[in-house]
């Protein structure tokens, strides 16, 4: 339940005290500022009137019998929700004080629109010096396509790892979650650390930080990319064969599939004596990785016979017996039915006042002092406007007048 990670040892996260003006949407900055928020930072999310986030629609599915669509809640955990108008100048005028007392600005609107409405960094770090302000987009703030729209999709394309996804002989295939909003935002919370410490460290004073979906998948491609350079030939899929380590792949048993690991020497003999294939281990072809490697093709089919006549588990009993990494491909119910994944405290249960107890993956992140905790449920949309903007000394009056001039929409 809410609450539950923390330790005797301590009731604050590591980032207590900061806050956090989450004015993102969708997935890139919401999973940014979730993870913010995890590490015990305040986390104020701004939506639009009526509507808010965008993925509050994105349903089916829906948790339960209420209307909360699963995308939004999977991402907004550990927030409050304020509603602003940002086409009104009272709730620019209500952004504006909130972020001169922020630590951290994130937002991911098309570049240069926060700018057109005096929100972007150069008008709020001269109201607030210490800001750290993350802007995350498709393209970045340079470049031939920076005004260019952009979509998870379009940068897995774009950035190679589609071209690397897939099985040899298939077409391209998207990874099986939104992997370049995911990785971005991954980037934006290291980088928004590392600005904060900086600050920390130095003179006080903030800076902007620019993270773009296209950059992040370029970055991804790690290996591969060297591969390339190294050869000059462009990498291609291979289902889930590794193109430096063999065997290194999914293979087919009766009843499922299990993924074998072979990643050093040694291992190769344990593997060959596990399915009774000891020849194998003399076969010249498969002397070394990169004999194995060169004659992938031949020790794949070899393998996929002799495999392919055991029950998975019976399959991963032996493997393991002789100390051969493998695992079996779990679906979504098998994952957080795994003792060690819950364990880890990687499920966690929050309640929620219209969809009930909600379930959801943990925080990965393990401080020993200072652990990430689950405290707030996604909020409602809206659920907290008064509640902040009291906090930050507006009294009911001040309250009033702004939504008689539209702050907070109609």
């Amino acid at each position: 339940m809410v609450g539950e990670a923390r330790t005797p040892e301590t009731d604050t996260g590591p980032l207590d005290g900061l806050t956090v003006l989450d004015a993102s949407r969708v997935l890139v900055g919401p999973f940014c500022t979730m993870q913010l928020g995890d590490l015990g930072a305040e986390v104020v999310k701004v939506e639009r009137p009526g509507t808010g986030d965008q993925t509050r629609g994105w349903h089916p599915p829906t948790y339960g019998d209420s209307e909360e669509a699963a995308y939004y809640l999977s991402v907004n955990r550990n927030k409050r929700s304020v509603e602003l108008d940002f086409e009104t100048e009272a709730g620019r005028e209500v952004f504006r004080d909130l972020a001169s007392e922020a630590d951290v600005v994130v937002e991911n609107f098309r570049v240069g629109t926060m700018e057109k409405w005096d929100l972007g960094y150069e008008t709020l770090r001269e109201l607030n010096p210490e800001l750290v302000y993350c802007k995350l987009s498709g393209y970045g703030e340079w470049g031939p396509d920076r005004d260019a729209p952009a979509y998870d999709i379009m940068m897995q394309a774009r950035g190679g790892m589609m071209s690397i996804t897939g099985e040899e002989d298939g077409p391209p295939v998207r990874i099986g979650v939104a992997l370049a909003d995911i990785g971005a935002g991954m980037y934006a919370t290291q980088a928004i650390l590392a600005a904060l410490l900086e600050r920390e460290l130095g003179d006080g004073v903030g800076q902007k930080v620019d993270v773009s979906l296209l950059d992040g998948q370029v970055a991804w491609t790690s290996y591969q990319a060297l591969n390339y350079f190294a050869t000059g030939e462009s990498p291609g899929r291979m289902g889930s064969k590794h193109p430096n380590l063999a065997p290194y792949q999914a293979f087919e048993t009766r009843d499922g599939y299990v993924v074998v690991a072979v990643p050093s020497e040694n291992i190769w003999p344990k593997f060959c004596t596990a399915i009774d294939r000891e020849d194998l281990v003399d076969d010249p072809r498969y002397e070394t990785n990169a004999d194995r490697v060169d004659h992938l093709d031949e020790l794949e089919a070899t393998l996929a016979e002799e495999l392919g006549d055991y029950d998975t588990d019976e399959l991963l009993s032996v493997l393991e017996e002789h100390g051969v990494p493998a695992s079996d491909v779990r679906n979504m119910a098998e994952v957080f039915d795994d003792p060690q994944v819950q364990a880890r405290g990687m499920l966690e249960r929050v309640d929620h006042p219209t969809a009930g107890e909600v379930k959801m993956p943990g925080s990965p992140m393990h401080l020993s002092r200072t652990p990430t905790c689950v405290e707030r449920y996604p909020p409602l949309l809206g659920e907290h406007t008064e509640e902040v903007l009291h906090e930050y000394g507006y009294e009911d009056a001040d309250v009033e007048r702004l939504r008689e001039a539209g702050a907070f929409g109609e």
